[in-house]
């Protein structure tokens, strides 16, 4: 791979680990005991009502946590995918497949520079 390319990719990918981290701060905080783990925050609705009011609220509550659950594993995985395409570029390692040790094609990377795997290994 050309150094220019490998630049251009880097600079992608640190683009885009900006912005991950950017979205997870809107709903999820960095833990602190685990690095490049995130926990999805609780909502709070202001509450104050009682009964049946109450009750939906906290339904809501349970229902946007869930619903951000999924969305916070899915970035915190492109997250770490992302780190680990840095420290590869980092090692001259980057741009082979963990599974048959070949070049990942450069259209492919191109596509979404944090890919491990080829396609062909993908599958």
């Amino acid at each position: 791979m050309n150094k220019k390319l490998l630049l251009e990719l880097k600079e992608k990918l640190e683009k885009e680990r900006v912005t991950i981290e950017e979205q997870l701060k809107r709903f999820a905080k960095k833990d602190e005991k685990l690095k490049g783990d995130w926990d999805t925050i609780f909502p709070r609705f202001d509450g104050g009502e009682a009964g049946s009011a109450a009750l939906e609220k906290a339904a809501d509550e349970v229902e946007e946590y869930s619903t951000l659950l999924p969305i916070e594993y899915s970035l915190e995985l492109k997250l770490k995918n992302i780190d680990l395409a840095l420290e590869k570029i980092k090692k001259g390692k980057y741009g082979i497949c963990e599974e048959c040790g070949k070049e990942i094609p450069e259209e492919r990377l191109k596509v979404s520079p944090e890919f491990r795997f080829c396609l062909r290994c993908k599958k």
